[in-house]
């Protein structure tokens, strides 16, 4: 088995081979991943984090040996704490890095960080502390920065920085954590899932106090939640109709 790290900022990962694919996800700096299939132009490969498969360039990731996967794979993540940071050679040449990217790596590429770090798991305040930094971050199918995200993307970052694990679309983090009957049982730092009219699940959210939600809708927004969905302070319309509300930690 082949590995490799992305040593970009930023990286589409795609449904199929090629560059008109649909990006279904993205990789931050820093991520690491196991190589499953190699073309001459893209490698399928499937995340070390929440395994989630797709494709990217060859162009876009370096190859590591298994005992640098794995030294990445065991180690206690570092990430980058501020919503832009910047990381050096040593012949002073930047690359910024969104909140998120895995600074762990930056030993293998010979980088110097000296941005604010997360890392260690977090607390519901730092939760909803985090999720308020992406406020207004422009909705992006696929995405997971400041620069657009969607709202499983969201979820995941969120948490991710704060040290815990989410899969990677809405449906599969609705099956994670624990079910909670009513709005009122909730901790702001929950997660609120949402349908459509054939019951598949589409959107998620984290709670806030108070009976607010933010969550990836068009942007990072706050809006008000109630037992029917997801309330539009704007459009003065219910915009999702809730399904689940879990508790994760």
């Amino acid at each position: 088995m082949n590995f490799g790290v992305c040593n970009l900022s930023i990286v589409p990962v795609r449904s199929e081979p090629n560059d008109k694919s649909e990006m279904v996800s993205q990789l931050l700096y820093g991520e690491h991943f196991t190589i499953t299939e190699q073309l001459k132009q893209w490698t399928k490969i499937c995340a070390a984090f929440d395994n989630y498969e797709g494709w990217i360039s060859n162009k876009q990731f370096i190859s590591i040996t298994k005992k640098e996967y794995e030294t990445l794979h065991s180690g206690l993540p570092e990430y980058a704490g501020d919503l832009v940071a910047y990381i050096s050679d040593h012949q002073n040449r930047l690359m910024s890095i969104p909140l998120g990217a895995n600074i762990n790596s930056c030993s293998l590429f010979s980088h110097i960080f000296e941005g604010g770090k997360r890392t260690g798991k977090g607390n519901r305040k730092a939760l909803v502390e985090t999720a308020l930094l992406y406020l207004n971050s422009p909705y992006l199918w696929g995405g997971k920065t400041p620069f657009g995200i969607d709202c499983s993307g969201f979820t995941q970052m969120v948490y991710k920085i704060n040290g815990y694990a989410l899969l990677r679309d809405a449906n599969l983090q609705a099956t994670q954590g624990k079910v909670l009957s009513f709005i009122e049982e909730t901790t702001a730092g929950d997660l609120a899932f949402f349908d459509n009219d054939d019951g598949v699940i589409i959107h998620v959210g984290i709670i806030l106090e108070d009976n607010y939600i933010i969550h990836a809708s068009g942007k990072v927004r706050i809006d008000r939640i109630d037992h029917t969905g997801i309330f539009n302070v704007d459009t003065k319309k219910y915009s999702h109709q809730l399904r689940v509300i879990k508790k994760v930690i």
